[in-house]
């Protein structure tokens, strides 16, 4: 038998199938060890032929198999073949995300301990009591222990009988048994079970979908509305047909709460997937996927890869996320990697959101997806009262703090009340830059093109690209002035400023700087859940999915930064952003207060998000959109050139534009626009960037696009080029 084996090597030159000789036993989607040049490397098989093309003397032996399971299943093959012509991939690179990175190479296995239980096969209890000395008490108490016990881990046993173990298991009186044991994350996470009644809006919601799992549904509800429950009673009918699921969330911060609010329902059936677990863990909550010992499986973007067969329903929560579109290689859009899998699958797809993307929702008014509604809180419960603080009225009227007074007035009351309040300002660190007042030097990072954030815990300056620090400076390298200012405030700088402000009261903060360690986004969500502490103060991290019925107060600092980026998008994310953060407010019975400062007080996404009222947004910036051409009327083709020396990638640059210009030539009436220039950050890590900016019409841009892969694809080794569509960052 020829087989058509994948080589683990991410390199375009060999992204082929290669045919080797093997057994009948081997399978498509094994994992394999085969010869390669001169070496023995993994790979995958991805077909299986009678005959080769090649002479019989010139084909090579498969080797060994890597696993005695199949790693890849024919539908994720399927998956990789769409996602490698869609987005220019290499099939490797595709066939990668579908198993633990660190499962290649071997770095990762399977986890035994060894554990002891009394031979009773061979022996009754009492013989064995009678082969103990009467005088051997430690030998007596463990086999009385084992006896209450059975099997027990010998590492525990070790510590509490020492050498006691030794001794019986040298007299076969205990066996010594190897054993698989799990790498379970989040142990600890255990909830009751509680069912909650459905409201009349959730009921119907749940009935329409129930009443045709093939389609794809829009559930569009407000903050507090039970998009979860109805998530819960969808997968529990699933389930209980004998099919799978997939629960997709936005964050890593959001899974320890939805994890343990579905093994509340669902028990051990419910596997984890994420970037954040370890590398035993992630192997071992893979496996049980795949071994069919789970059936649900809950995570961020790369949950979405999970090796889930005979899947009844994907569900996508905060569908509208940035997030669930990878901006690295292999760089994909998880929501037509969703829509792929349900379709091969025939099952339903449910997207749900307070804060829909413009996109999707234009989609369901066009009927594409099935929308549905909750516009009222779970009890009828209040949305939380808005206000919006002008800031440069506060300045002028002496107030250059970083909190209004109207802030800090609801603050001192909460406070006062024993109640909670999240703080959400949008940029980690203490600063977001330093500057000397009297000559203008701000401090940038050597290898990238952006102002160093000043860290006050460490003391120290770092690049938020490259993560390189730098020592903090009391006097102007440029000047040697004393006049050091920093620029705008970050989380570190707020929590302080709280310290001093309520020297006696809990204050927690969740950024990416205090997430780093494992397990630190349960620990911080834990922790102010059982009131440890009194203020959150976050970045994105706090903006969604949360539930905290004590918090009564969220403050937004900063409301209007995301409006001023260069980018199509600014004016959707800041909405979804601000709606996102106030939803945090008023869950439960107390009402919610939100204060959300700005200094553009009248600009009308920061009103609408106000007033919560998506409608009236949608219709706005629906639009502008369609006046301005862009997505959904349009298709945004971003291509980025990266490389160390600036007038190679001007020079591959131009040379692939003069291309795109004939493109156009033969396109005229599909390009809207077509435009290269610097890229808003003009250095990373070293190498300087440069891109080709496209707006394609709909009608042909699928062929289009692929005209331009076979452009971008005419490469050299200097120069990185990527390929993006409608890119979510654009800096």
């Amino acid at each position: 038998m020829v087989f058509e084996v994948i080589v683990d090597i991410s390199n375009s030159q060999v992204d082929k199938v290669f045919d080797y000789k093997g057994e009948d036993f081997f399978q498509i989607g094994q994992r394999v060890l085969v010869p390669f040049g001169g070496r023995q490397i993994e790979g995958y098989i991805v077909g299986c032929k009678e005959t080769s093309d090649l002479p019989e003397e010139k084909l090579k032996s498969i080797v060994s198999p890597l696993d005695n399971y199949t790693v890849i299943l024919p539908e994720m093959l399927q998956m990789a073949v769409f996602l490698k012509i869609k987005y220019n991939l290499r099939l490797v690179d595709v066939l990668r995300l579908c198993l633990p990175s660190q499962m290649r190479g071997g770095k990762v296995k399977q986890k035994f301990e060894n554990a002891a239980k009394l031979n009773l096969d061979d022996y009754s209890y009492e013989d064995i009591i009678r082969q103990i000395s009467p005088r051997a008490k430690k030998q007596l108490e463990l086999a009385e222990f084992l006896l209450q016990n059975s099997e027990t881990p010998t590492a525990e046993l070790n510590k509490k009988f020492g050498t006691a173990v030794k001794l019986l298991a040298d007299r076969d009186l205990i066996k010594i048994l190897s054993k698989q044991t799990e790498r379970r994350p989040y142990k600890e996470l255990n909830a009751p079970n509680n069912i909650h009644n459905l409201t009349t809006e959730q009921q119907n919601a749940l009935n329409e979908i129930l009443t045709d799992m093939t389609k794809t549904y829009l559930l569009f509800g407000v903050t507090g509305s039970g998009k979860t429950e109805i998530y819960l009673n969808i997968i529990s009918k699933v389930v209980a047909e004998g099919k799978k699921a997939i629960m997709l969330v936005p964050e890593i911060s959001l899974t320890p709460n939805m994890l343990k609010l579905f093994r509340s329902r669902f028990g051990d059936k419910v596997a984890l997937l994420h970037s954040g677990l370890s590398a035993g863990e992630r192997f071992d909550e893979w496996e049980r996927l795949r071994l069919n010992k789970a059936n649900i499986a809950i995570g961020a973007r790369s949950a979405i890869f999970a090796p889930l067969d005979n899947l009844g329903v994907i569900i996508i929560d905060e569908e509208h996320d940035g997030s669930y579109q990878s901006d690295s290689n292999p760089r994909y859009d998880t929501l037509e990697v969703a829509k792929f899998r349900a379709n091969f699958n025939g099952c339903g797809l449910v997207m749900g959101s307070a804060t829909p993307s413009l996109v999707s929702f234009y989609h369901a008014q066009k009927g594409e997806y099935k929308l549905l509604t909750l516009p009222n809180r779970i009890n009828n419960r209040p949305m939380p009262e808005v206000e919006i603080v002008d800031m440069g009225l506060e300045i002028r009227a002496g107030n250059k703090g970083m909190f209004s007074s109207r802030l800090l007035e609801e603050l001192n009351e909460v406070l006062k009340k024993g109640n909670q309040a999240m703080l959400f300002v949008n940029r980690r660190g203490f600063s977001s830059f330093v500057m000397c007042s009297k000559c203008g030097y701000v401090a940038k990072c050597t290898d990238c093109d952006v102002s160093l954030t000043y860290h006050s815990e460490e003391n120290e300056l770092r690049c938020h690209y490259c993560g390189k620090r730098y020592r903090m400076f009391d006097l102007c390298p440029n000047c040697k002035s004393q006049y050091i200012r920093q620029g705008k405030i970050g989380t570190q700088q707020v929590v302080a400023y709280l310290k001093k402000l309520f020297p006696d009261v809990g204050v927690l903060r969740m950024d990416y700087d205090t997430t780093q360690t494992k397990q630190s986004h349960a620990k911080i969500l834990s922790a102010f859940s059982r009131r440890e502490a009194q203020i959150l103060v976050g970045t994105q991290m706090i903006a969604k999915g949360h539930d905290f019925p004590f918090v009564t107060l969220v403050g937004i600092l900063d409301g209007d930064q995301s409006l001023y980026y260069s980018d199509y998008m600014a004016n959707e994310r800041t909405f979804q952003l601000i709606t996102q953060v106030a939803g945090r407010s008023g869950r439960d019975k107390q009402p919610g207060k939100v204060i959300l400062q700005t200094y553009s007080k009248n600009h009308y996404c920061l009103q609408l998000a106000a007033k919560q009222d998506y409608l009236s947004f949608y219709k706005k910036e629906i639009n502008l959109r369609e006046t301005t051409k862009f997505p959904p009327y349009a298709t945004v083709v971003r291509i980025l050139y990266s490389g160390l020396k600036a007038e190679e990638v001007v020079a591959r640059l131009n040379d692939h534009y003069i291309k795109l210009t004939e493109l156009q030539n033969e396109y005229p009436s599909d390009f809207i626009y077509l435009q290269r220039m610097r890229c808003a950050v003009k250095r990373i890590e070293n190498k300087y960037r440069y891109q080709t900016i496209l707006r394609l019409s709909n009608e042909k841009h699928d062929e289009i696009i692929q005209k331009i892969y076979k452009i971008t694809d005419e490469s050299d080794k200097n120069v990185s080029v990527f390929v993006q569509i409608n890119p979510q960052n654009m800096n």
